[in-house]
């Protein structure tokens, strides 16, 4: 016993034997659940296979490069032993300045302890040299180019999961918070670990929010309109109008089907919605269905004829009007491209007015991280799985997707939710990001493939739809591209490049922030700002070096280009639309069904809340 220390009362030492015990029944209990899940699907065991092979080939690298690996484990040698000299120091009262800090924007040892007390301070000093040891190593490596991207790849997300930030002995705040608590955060953690792993498919989708502050149509998505058609796959929203007149040409929204379209309607205030509504807008929009295994054989070219295709004769029916502006977001307007492109081949281009394109790869030179999951083998073992089930589950691609960013939508929730025990605070964003949308296999493979892997799109010819070969090239429709900076799943340094396509006049634009603050970016918070150039060179860095850089949100820069260019023509204003005017009647109030449709719900798991 310590001088100075009191001995633990015997209700104390109970109480923490009972925690202690409480503790251990639930970690049993997790061991079970992990148990039943270690077999891996085809889809993961690819991917395991690739990070194998992807280690073998550093090995074998290095053994090759004999002075490399003893160069660094060298330079390793001398900064531990820098390390051991400085902790010295500091125990006998000199100050030290640390060997190694955190780079800038890792927030994981934002705590005072990481620097103010020793044992945390040689901790992360001791992890930080071992993570750039690894770093150094993978540079000097003489590998393939893609090969050594993967490698990156696969070795951060082992060095960040090793962090010890990620461990409840060696993270000061756990500690502290399992010394006032007697061990319930851990208790309360592993308990929520279990419910994760239960609502997850593949890997673990940590709950980032309260799910139970939210519902579609009430808190979020609650832009007043009605659904006025829908198909097997979609339900075309037709959004009431708030000004008297309106541009005669009405708007098409075609969102991604990867996520749920709200993402651009979240609440009155970010809207994007609501605010091309009140711009004067006759705003359609598309909001797709979540699949079950009985659309498993459904296409690209059905996601194009039974989405925008019919969606417009749709607005025809509606208003009358033989054309609209389009406007697509990511994936949602990598269809949008292919759909122009199949108007035009077929002498229907139109049809379409204007098109825009949100964060919207269609020359997947670089398709950013996202990659990694799409090599040869991975993407065999991604297509066996879909063959065998029918679709991809939502969750699966949502937990890759948080892996490009694991500190940030990984790790930081693992560690509050179940290291910390922490109830996760309500955020509308994040209830988006959780709420996932199946695949059909038929269009998610083939979309992986002609387009992440083979970069098809881009050919002239390369794609060909019901019958029709499509080329990128032939399309005259005026076309506006908004890419944001830091975007990491539609780089934009790809995305330019499908600006140089068109023939037609195009405006390229680059927002600030990334895939989801650059475009969902209301002009009264004057953030992030964005770059304008007219000219459009061959390269996306002689763009940016000639750009003009402007404050505030490009939403009203968009509506300057449509009014401007005619394409929403202010002398042509009509009376303001009603849902149902035309002739085609209100089937349900906005959002709809399909949008409330959850994965657990589209595959059987729980009984749907609502038919669909």
């Amino acid at each position: 016993m310590q001088p100075g220390v009191e001995a633990p009362t015997q209700a104390e030492l109970e109480a923490w034997n009972a925690q202690l015990k409480e503790i251990g029944e639930e970690y049993r209990a997790l061991m079970g659940d992990l148990l039943e899940r270690i077999v891996p699907s085809d889809a993961a065991d690819s991917i395991y296979g690739d990070m194998r092979d992807s280690f073998q080939a550093a090995a074998e690298s290095l053994m090759g490069n004999p002075p490399q690996l003893w160069q660094t484990q060298a330079r390793l040698m001398q900064d531990q032993f820098q390390l051991w000299q400085n902790g010295m120091r500091a125990m006998s009262g000199e100050q030290v300045e640390p060997l190694v800090t955190p780079p800038k924007g890792d927030r994981r040892f934002k705590d005072d302890a990481w620097t103010s007390d020793p044992y945390y301070l040689a901790i992360m000093q001791q992890y930080l040299l071992f993570s750039r040891m690894v770093e150094e190593l993978i540079e000097g490596l003489d590998l393939p180019a893609d090969q050594k991207h993967r490698l990156g790849f696969y070795a951060r997300q082992l060095v960040n999961a090793m962090a010890p930030t990620n461990f409840a002995t060696t993270n000061p705040e756990v500690m502290r918070k399992t010394m006032e608590t007697r061990g319930q955060n851990l208790v309360d953690g592993l308990a929520r670990l279990r419910e994760d792993l239960g609502n997850s498919a593949e890997g673990l989708n940590v709950t980032m929010t309260d799910r139970s502050a939210f519902e579609v149509g009430s808190n979020i998505a609650v832009t007043p309109g009605s659904v006025v058609y829908e198909n097997e796959l979609i339900q075309l929203i037709q959004y009431t109008p708030t000004t008297e007149e309106v541009f005669k040409t009405p708007l098409l929204v075609i969102p991604p089907w990867i996520n749920k379209y709200y993402i651009l309607d979240l609440r009155e205030d970010n809207s994007l919605v609501k605010w091309l509504v009140g711009q004067g807008h006759t705003v359609f929009l598309i909001s797709w269905r979540n699949p079950s295994p009985a659309q498993r054989d459904l296409t690209w070219a059905d996601f194009m004829q039974l989405g925008p295709i019919d969606a417009m004769e749709a607005i025809e029916q509606a208003t009358g009007e033989k054309s609209v502006n389009m406007m697509s977001y990511c994936v949602g307007g990598t269809l949008a491209a292919s759909t122009v492109a199949y108007l035009t081949s077929t002498r229907r281009g139109r049809k379409v007015k204007s098109v825009t394109y949100m964060t919207t790869l269609q020359d997947f030179r670089d398709p950013g991280e996202i990659g990694v999951f799409l090599s040869e083998p991975v993407l065999k073992g991604i297509e066996e799985k879909m063959a065998r089930d029918g679709y991809l589950d939502g969750r699966v691609m949502a937990f890759s997707f948080n892996l490009l960013r694991e500190n940030d939508l990984f790790w930081s929730f693992y560690i509050s939710n179940y290291l910390k025990g922490d109830v996760p605070a309500p955020f509308d964003l994040l209830y988006w990001n959780t709420d996932g949308t199946n695949l059909p296999a038929a269009t998610h493979g083939w979309y992986l493939r002609h387009m992440y892997l083979e970069n098809r799109l881009v050919q002239p010819g390369g794609i060909e739809l019901d019958g029709v070969k499509i080329d990128l090239r032939k399309v005259s429709i005026p076309s506006y591209f908004l890419s944001t900076r830091e975007d990491h799943i539609a780089k934009w340094n790809s995305t330019y490049y499908g600006a140089l396509l068109p023939k037609g006049p195009v405006k390229f634009v680059l927002g600030g922030s990334g895939h989801i603050a650059g475009v969902v970016n209301p002009p009264y918070k004057n953030k992030y700002g964005y770059w304008t150039n007219d000219a459009l060179p061959e390269t996306h860095e002689e763009w940016l070096a000639g750009a003009e850089q402007h404050e505030g949100s490009w939403w009203p820069h968009w509506q300057e280009w449509m009014t401007s260019n005619g394409y929403a023509d202010a002398e042509k204003m009509v009376p303001a639309r009603q849902p149902g005017d035309g002739e085609l009647d209100i089937l349900e109030p906005a959002p709809g069904r399909y949008v409330k449709m959850t994965i657990p719900e589209a595959l059987g798991e729980i009984p749907p809340s609502s038919e669909a």
